[in-house]
């Protein structure tokens, strides 16, 4: 048998082996409008209470704004930090998408956020450049949904990568099951939103993760398909009070941890 054949067998197992209850690599660019209307909605409930003066914010103690339902980070110009700045990749989605951007976004490559710090965004707010980019992120919850779907699925092999390498092939079924509904994509996406991949090793409190990848392992391996996003909620849940035990800050398990059980619930619900 030439390697050429050896090779393309190699992809029809592969691409047979990712495939479960109908679900496989590239399932994220083929979701609907209205599934992602679905899911977008819930997202910006969750995250910006539904409210567009909420799709931009500049937290206190933050040298970054953050945009829209994905919380999308934006630098100002000629900044870095320790996170990735990802308001600039959706930018470039959008236009790629034939969606009109801002006249702030101008310019190849685009330029860094126009406001230095937090006081000069917040005298600012009622700006025609903040009114213009506001109006950008509420017309664009649909491809914000489709954007996030794709980082998300474009993470799993990151994912993968970090977990042991007897667990890779459950994990990724998990992934797979839960993924094949409308509610399980909501979930995912919204999770890794929330809390993110789970691959960093700077986010750990006493060993223990509690991102994504880390609610995917706690997942009973025998669920079923239709029992898939209970499971994940319940583990979910079971990962953050975890995390929040954890944590030697009291208003982490006072304060946070019954808003987050609030969220995660929202998983498993009709």
């Amino acid at each position: 048998m030439t390697p050429t054949i050896l090779r393309s067998l190699f992809f029809i197992v592969m691409a047979g082996a990712l495939m479960v209850g109908g679900w496989r690599p590239g399932w994220a660019a083929g979701i609907d409008t209205s599934g992602l209307g679905i899911i977008g909605r819930k997202i910006y409930a969750n995250e910006c209470g539904s409210k567009p003066e909420n799709l931009i914010t500049w937290n206190r103690g933050e040298d970054f704004i953050s945009l829209g339902i994905g919380h999308f980070i934006w630098y100002p110009e000629g900044r870095t930090g320790p996170y990735t700045e990802s308001f600039l990749a959706f930018a470039r989605y959008a236009a790629h998408q034939q969606v009109s951007l801002p006249k702030m976004l101008a310019g190849d490559p685009m330029p860094g956020c126009p406001w230095p710090d937090r006081a000069s965004f917040l005298s600012a707010r009622q700006s025609v450049e903040a009114s213009a980019l506001r109006d950008f992120l509420e017309s664009t919850l649909v491809l914000q949904t489709r954007f996030l779907l794709i980082r998300l699925e474009r993470a799993l092999p990151r994912m993968l990568q970090a977990a042991p390498r007897h667990r890779q092939s459950e994990i990724e079924k998990k992934f797979y099951q839960v993924a094949r509904s409308a509610r399980g994509r909501y979930a995912l996406v919204d999770y890794v939103n929330f809390k993110g991949e789970g691959i960093a090793a700077t986010e750990r409190i006493e060993g223990a993760g509690w991102g994504l990848l880390q609610v995917l392992a706690d997942m009973d391996p025998k669920m079923t398909l239709v029992s898939a996003e209970k499971e994940f909620a319940a583990a979910a849940e079971r990962v953050l009070i975890r995390r929040a035990h954890n944590d030697p800050r009291p208003h982490v398990r006072h304060n946070w941890l019954p808003g987050w059980q609030r969220r995660v619930r929202t998983y498993a619900a009709p």
